[in-house]
């Protein structure tokens, strides 16, 4: 079929021989005709001029027919209602804050710190139970650096951040006790059972207001991020106001004492014994004795800079560590010594050496004989001190950022991982193996801003089969799926197999980057391409990977492996036809449009293979396709090339016509509009266009101030959603536009950029609704729910809540370990033991994993004899008892005294103990 061009944007309508009108009979006339003369340059040149009038004539008259066609066009269609404004939640931490979580007094529940809030997690489920408040109540106004246990009260909590206040909270109420306030950024904070009304605070010199307010990553990252000249000033604070009485929302420090100066601070805490008060900044440790603070601090030089420290919870020793991956102890709190302020010295110390990377994190164990260490290589290491022997917790799945150890006496001691894709690790000191991990999204913002300068297209796909996002995970050659409704991640998929740590003297190796994923309409094929880019000494590599979705498994698996489906050339779009064929097309760089199908093959023994192959492979002239789009009914290919849109039968590959954009010199994005396909949206820089292909006639025409940055239509409506960029970067507009009229029908701000935005289908929604519906990925790696009614919970908006202890099984007693409980026992604690579950079979996995510990770490077998027993056998009530009778016994009929109980508040402590006398007689011979 020859191609027609729509030029001008009007219908080209052939006229048949008949309708052209013949020309006139000459008039009859017996002169000879008059002689011809020459023509003169002036009057060539006024006649050249009067073409040229002619001609612009006819275009003003074209484009004013053209406009009026378009004005026609909006009056003939009704104008549709406005919409409501869209809302968004968020799905995702902002990013995840360098300090290590806190752990209640009791093990049961963790602070995690989440710019400026608190968020407070359960250990056992990792659900965060409730949130302090954050700005728009009595929380802090910025990001939140460091926070502490109070000295006084263990079931308060103090924090510091950046907007210089000191805030006190009572964390089981959810309530803000005071607020002190300094009047500069705070960046750390530390406290001692032996100063309890005082606290020591890092603080930095004051920016002016104003300075990169606006700018959201900047504001993120002020804290982690701060400048290696930036100084920061020791302060010695007290927690109690200057006139508490004023009822003011925050007060003055009734004393605050300087300690000294230092550079920007990467920790500070105080000694085990409460003496001595340490800093580390740069390449030098600063202490300072508690009873001579005004002497300053004295210097210990380093070799690296230092960046983190732990205290020994026993001893007056730390630890740190170094940019070199160096943990070093440090033996230099010695009273006995004679100590000089502001005087560098060198310390005794011993080193322990194994990570080829920054270390982020040092943390002793509860006894102090073990010391952790962790960062960029996701390893933890577990040193034993007198002996420096090591072990090792490898691929805890993301960089080590920090290592808390939790001292819950009820339980053994675990090990908590704060790990930079913003999720929770724990590990048993016993077996040292995860034992859980609790994460939502994984999104690493420091390795996705170093991605997105190379790749500008982030993946972003939905999957019908299961109700879950394809997102990009904290690794950039692998994805991760995540289920918004419940919450939780279900899983990681490594397309593309790499080394995640190189050597700290070698170049760091570039991984392989998925940067497409899409999912076929029937949810059962899902193609992603994972790109390497090459140097002078490494070919690069491109792949077209496509998956099937197994349903037992509920899990990706890969079936064909296409390389370079388009050379070396990068792809540009790729998506899946609606239709039952499930075809695939692809458009690259190379000036090709591909389309791929599915091939069926038997082996010898009659079993059917399936795979992927190449279709269709066909082109434009010489002109590269940058997008393509599927009509809904999957009979027409749109491909856009620069200046026009080309459709093709999606059988044939015959070009059917194209339509001419002269408003869009180099077209971006087309989507088809609407459930008939009737309509094509064209996105081009700052324009805007919306076609006809039946009447092969351009609709309407808009050109924005600021360029478009995506498009994404209704699946039942004649409207679409678009994103253009505002002069800032953290912000972005969005438009929602039907085809009927260039007046958008919904205009906001979103305070958040976005870089990729696809259609989220709501499972209870009404079909064919007006509502919209969207996932989007912002610029900061945070992944929104947009749209109308979005009912998903955003934890940050979490409402503050008391902390509800559930049920707890009582504690046995020392003289309960050792003769059992008694048969008089609290009401409460049968209600507990009644509670337990004895139908379940006995399973050798549930205690298997017992003896997978060392040996020399197990306690004796006579203490493991009765809670393995226990864990074989079931439980037999007493209620069962009575009903055991002999099938040979015959039952008389007896008179049976009913027994006699006893409640606990009429029995006294010694009536009960006086029973054990003589058993206790008995034993010791008496």
């Amino acid at each position: 079929m020859a191609a027609v061009k729509v030029i001008n944007h009007t219908p080209f309508v052939p006229r048949l021989p008949k309708d052209v009108p013949l020309p006139p009979s000459p008039a009859e006339s017996t002169s000879p005709p008059p002689p011809v003369k020459k023509k003169s340059r002036k009057s060539k040149t006024k006649e050249k001029e009067k073409v040229k009038e002619g001609v612009q004539g006819i275009k003003r008259q074209g484009e004013q027919e053209r406009g009026n066609t378009n004005e026609q066009h909006e009056n003939e269609m009704p104008q549709p209602e406005p919409l409501k404004p869209l809302t968004w939640a968020s799905l995702t931490d902002s990013n995840s804050n360098s300090h290590p979580p806190i752990f209640t007094k009791d093990g049961s529940h963790f602070f995690s710190i989440v710019r400026e809030r608190i968020k407070i997690h359960s250990t056992s489920s990792g659900k965060v139970i409730s949130t302090l408040p954050g700005p728009q109540d009595d929380g802090h106004q910025d990001i939140i650096t460091s926070a502490i246990l109070s000295a006084n009260n263990a079931f308060q909590l103090i924090t510091v951040s950046l907007d210089g206040t000191i805030k006190v909270w009572d964390f089981l109420e959810g309530i803000l006790l005071r607020t002190i306030n300094l009047e500069q950024p705070i960046h750390h904070v530390c406290g001692h059972e032996k100063i309890k009304d005082y606290v020591f605070v890092a603080t930095a010199k004051a920016k002016k207001k104003g300075s990169n307010d606006g700018n959201e990553q900047l504001k993120s990252h002020r804290s982690a991020k701060a400048s290696s000249e930036e100084s920061c000033i020791i302060l010695r604070v007290s927690l109690k106001p200057q006139n508490p009485a004023s009822g003011a929302k925050w007060h003055k420090s009734s004393q605050i004492t300087p300690v000294g100066k230092t550079r920007y601070t990467a920790g500070l805490a105080v000694s085990a014994s409460g003496e001595w008060l340490i800093a580390v900044a740069g390449h030098k440790a600063y202490v300072a004795q508690m009873s001579a603070l005004k002497s300053g601090f004295t210097k210990y030089v380093s070799p690296d800079a230092l960046t983190c420290l732990a205290v020994h919870p026993l001893e007056d020793y730390f630890a740190t560590g170094d940019a070199k991956g160096v943990v070093r102890l440090w033996y230099c709190l010695n009273q006995a010594r004679p100590v000089v302020a502001n005087v560098e010295k060198r310390s005794q110390t011993s080193e322990l050496h194994w990570h080829a990377h920054a270390v982020s994190s040092v943390a002793f164990t509860t006894n102090g004989a073990y010391l952790l260490s962790g960062g960029e290589e996701a390893t933890l290491v577990i040193w034993q001190l007198h002996s420096g022997k090591k072990e090792f917790v490898p691929r805890v799945g993301s960089p080590i950022k920090n290592v808390v150890v939790s001292r819950s006496s009820a339980a053994e001691e675990e090990y908590l991982l704060g790990l930079a894709d913003a999720s929770f690790a724990f590990i048993s000191s016993a077996t040292l193996k995860l034992s859980r991990v609790f994460s939502r999204i994984k999104l690493d913002s420091a390795t996705s801003s170093a991605w997105a300068s190379s790749s500008s297209a982030t993946p972003l796909a939905v999957h019908s089969l299961s109700s879950t996002l394809v997102l990009p995970s904290s690794h950039p050659s692998s994805l991760q799926t995540y289920s918004p409704s419940s919450s939780t991640l279900v899983a990681e998929l490594e397309v593309s197999p790499s080394n995640r740590v190189s050597r700290q003297e070698e170049k760091m190796l570039e991984p392989s980057r998925v940067e497409r994923v899409v999912i076929s309409p029937s949810g059962e094929w899902m193609a992603t391409i994972d790109r390497r880019e090459g140097d002078e000494s490494f070919r690069g590599e491109i792949y077209l990977k496509i998956w099937w979705w197994d349903k037992k498994s509920a899990f990706w698996i890969l079936n064909t492996r296409v390389d370079r489906p388009h050379g070396l050339n990068k792809v540009t779009s790729m998506s899946f036809s609606p239709s039952d064929e499930n075809w695939l097309a692809t458009t690259g760089e190379d000036i090709n449009v591909k389309t791929w199908r599915i091939r069926s093959t038997k082996d010898k023994k009659g079993n059917v293979e399936v795979s992927w192959t190449s279709r269709s492979s066909f082109g434009f002239r010489l002109e590269m396709p940058r997008d393509s789009a599927w009509s809904p009914d999957g009979s027409l290919l749109a491909v856009a090339l620069d200046g026009f849109v080309a459709l093709y039968d999606s059988i044939s590959n015959a070009l059917h016509f194209t339509i001419v954009c002269s408003e869009c010199p180099k077209i971006s994005s087309v989507r088809f509009i609407g459930h008939h396909g009737q309509y094509i949206a064209v996105l081009g820089g700052p324009n805007l266009v919306v076609c006809d292909i039946i009447n092969r006639s351009v609709r309407w025409h808009r050109r924005h101030n600021h360029p478009y940055v995506t498009l994404v239509p209704h699946p039942y409506q004649d409207t679409f959603v678009t994103i253009h960029r505002l002069p800032s970067d953290t912000t972005n507009e969005l438009m929602v536009y039907s085809i009927s009229s260039s007046t958008p029908l919904l205009s906001q701000t979103l305070p958040f950029g976005i870089r990729n935005l696809v259609w989220y289908p709501v499972p209870n929604r009404v079909a064919r609704s007006r509502k919209f519906s969207l996932v989007g990925i912002t610029h900061a790696f945070g992944v929104v729910l947009l749209g109308h009614d979005i009912d998903i919970t955003d934890e940050a908006s979490l409402s503050t809540k008391a902390l509800q202890k559930g049920l707890a099984v009582p504690k046995q007693s020392l003289f309960e370990e050792m003769f059992g409980v008694p048969a008089l026992t609290d009401v409460s604690h049968n209600a507990v033991s009644s509670t337990i579950d004895t139908s379940l079979p006995w399973k050798s996995s549930e205690t298997g994993s017992v003896f997978d510990a060392p040996a020399y770490l197990m306690p004796p077998m006579e203490s493991l004899f009765e809670p393995l027993i226990n864990g074989f056998l079931k439980l037999r009530l007493k209620e069962m008892a009575f009903m055991d009778v002999a099938d040979e016994m015959t039952a008389e009929p007896m008179d049976i005294e009913e027994p006699a109980f006893i409640e606990m508040g009429k029995v006294s402590k010694d009536d009960i103990l006086g029973t054990f006398i003589p058993f206790f007689k008995d034993i010791t011979g008496k």
